[in-house]
């Protein structure tokens, strides 16, 4: 069996063994765990199909799927909340990266690449507020507005963080790390974005 779909029955198993979190929910639709993986594989798959990064987003959104099921908004906050916990760790991985491990270059680039985290890391949390607590007709209209500026100013800021690298030496390892890291950021921040713009279509 796949080790995902593996994890993820184990996953059900648990969250149905446990009654604090189990309760209140229809256990006649919990009686198959296979048949409870696929429909909620199909929330998510759903949900990912307007993303860029597909299967990163499926597998970083599937723990979500319990509770967000065919909400746009919820994804959306989903999609952005992973994205601040990877950029949160990248930017603890770039504050503890010593500057004596990398040459001149690498460090203007590291530099940078610090600040311009910190500004999207802002971005992202103002997102993440504003969709916790999402208004109706013209305040929505508003609100999305703000949230594609601030998730596309992210967007930015983590791309030019990677810009800043392409003349770096990628005999670094220090420095293949933080363009891995990096790049997984701008990627689930893209997602996140997709995500935005269907919640924009759908409504709330």
């Amino acid at each position: 069996m796949n080790s995902f779909i593996t994890f993820a029955l184990l996953s059900l198993l648990a969250l149905n063994s446990n009654p604090s979190l189990a309760s209140g929910r229809n256990h006649t639709d919990d009686t198959n765990p296979c048949r409870v993986v696929t429909r909620y594989s199909r929330y998510v798959k759903n949900a990912c199909s307007v993303t860029q990064y597909q299967q990163l987003c499926f597998h970083t959104l599937w723990p979500f799927a319990i509770v967000a099921k065919n909400n746009s908004s919820k994804w959306a906050r989903a999609g952005v909340a992973v994205t601040i916990t990877d950029t949160k760790q990248i930017l603890r991985l770039l504050l503890k990266t010593r500057s004596s491990a990398v040459g001149k270059r690498e460090r203007v680039a590291l530099s940078d690449c610090r600040e311009l985290f910190v500004d999207s890391l802002g971005n992202l949390y103002k997102s993440l507020a504003v969709l916790r607590k999402l208004g109706a007709d013209d305040e929505f209209q508003q609100q999305m507005s703000d949230l594609a500026t601030w998730l596309s100013s992210a967007l930015t800021d983590e791309d030019t963080c990677l810009d800043g690298f392409e003349e770096t030496s990628i005999r670094s390892s220090t420095v293949r790390m933080i363009r891995r890291r990096a790049t997984r950021c701008m990627q689930l921040c893209s997602n996140a974005l997709a995500l935005l713009n269907k919640l924009a279509y759908d409504g709330f």
